[in-house]
């Protein structure tokens, strides 16, 4: 076995300035091209899709949040309590527990009851824009924080704050935010515990059929769940399920209006729709690098990662490695094998799978019949990708129906 340090591999910087669009996707095919395996500024990076499965899925892996955190400081505080806390930093018995509390109210079927919901705030959204809109602002923005908020249990004017807490409360994960807006972080996390507990008491006196009221129950039952793990499953949720369904959607949408031929088959064949979604998700998918720390030696394709070694899957890569050869290509009809990494695999698998695929489905749904020939109105503006890989603006327009 050779250790991971010994070896000679390319280097590959996700926090440089430039790193977006079609940069960023043939510099990672250029690394792909020499090797399984790059350097990055943080950690190790796994590039194909059978080393990513295997660093997710291992027992010998774990989150690295703590370990991040102590890197820029972050050794105390509301924020280091909720790294703590995170159900993406426990492990063994008590992440099974956490999941299986959190778990039934994110099924296919439960994300199915939110559906009408949906088609509701899409409807409404969609009465307020013409023939031409920054989609970021219009839509892709307020859409996922109407919905968490119905999800939640939370006053549907309560959105505008659930999304501006969700952003910055995901910028943990970010390195290039934690070097330079740790304090701005952390004020939004300090918030957000403040807001949770009240809307725990409210809800409390007031129990109705969401997520809020559900955990309320498991606390009272006393063994089950804890008031803290209360409070933190809402703050996982409320900051988890807004900021990556906008960024995804205003994705969607871009690819789209790039490739409008994809569009007017989506729009001719609604039932296309989960298709679309499984390739949007495929293609660009809005977590591109998922950390893991290696918690015990780890031998794998006869290199070891010794214990404490960083390695970041790259679903940005792994995504398109299909088995044929198209797979740098977006299209909604191809026969894919179904296994993306975008939202990670193993025991960590994202819980809101099911409720992000439900949102995007609607939208596709009822957006495709609505928008025809669309276009990008001006290029569009894209965040980085260290983090969360966001669409900052994206101006749209298209023809009117008549």
């Amino acid at each position: 076995m050779t250790i991971v340090t010994e070896l000679d591999l390319p280097v590959f910087d996700y926090s440089a300035a430039d790193l977006t669009g079609e940069v960023y996707h043939r510099r990672l095919a250029e690394v792909r091209e020499r090797g399984w395996l790059a350097q990055g500024p943080l950690s190790y990076i796994a590039l194909d899709r059978e080393a990513g499965e295997h660093f997710l899925r291992s027992r010998a892996t774990a989150f690295p949040g703590r370990q991040i955190a102590e890197i820029f400081g972050v050794t105390g505080g509301r924020l280091r309590e909720q790294i703590d806390a995170n159900i993406l930093n426990q492990s063994g018995d008590r992440h099974r527990r956490l999941r299986a509390l959190v778990g039934p109210a994110f099924t296919p079927r439960a994300a199915d009851r939110w559906r009408p919901a949906m088609r509701g705030f899409l409807g409404r959204l969609w009465d307020a824009t013409a023939t031409s809109c920054d989609f970021v602002e219009a839509v892709a923005k307020p859409y996922p924080s109407l919905t968490i908020a119905a999800v939640l249990g939370a006053p549907r004017e309560d959105a505008p704050r659930l999304h501006e807490w969700s952003n910055w409360v995901q910028r943990q994960f970010d390195i290039r935010s934690l070097s330079t807006e740790l304090p701005s972080i952390e004020r939004a996390v300090d918030e957000v515990y403040g807001y949770v507990e009240a809307l725990l008491e409210k809800r409390r006196a007031e129990p109705a059929g969401d997520l809020v009221s559900a955990l309320l129950a498991a606390e009272d039952q006393g063994d089950r769940l804890s008031h803290a793990e209360c409070v933190n499953l809402v703050v996982n949720v409320l900051a988890g399920g807004v900021d990556t369904t906008q960024a995804q959607l205003a994705h969607a949408l871009r690819l789209f209006a790039e490739q409008p031929e994809q569009w007017a088959l989506l729009a001719a064949d609604p039932g296309l729709a989960a298709r679309a979604v499984e390739e949007v998700l495929r293609f660009e998918p809005i977590t591109p690098f998922t950390a893991r720390i290696c918690v015990e030696p780890v031998d794998y394709r006869g290199v070891t990662f010794p214990a404490g070694t960083i390695v970041a899957v790259c679903a940005a890569r792994a995504n398109r490695e299909t088995g044929t050869a198209d797979g740098d290509r977006f299209d909604i009809t191809a026969d894919r094998d179904g296994r993306a990494l975008t939202f990670g695999a193993g025991a960590h698998y994202c819980l809101g799978a099911n409720l992000a695929r439900a949102e995007l489905e609607e939208a596709l749904t009822f957006l495709a019949p609505r928008m025809p020939g669309l276009t990008l109105a001006a290029p569009a503006r894209l965040g980085g990708v260290e983090g969360i890989y966001s669409v900052e603006s994206l101006p749209l327009t298209w023809s009117s129906q008549g």
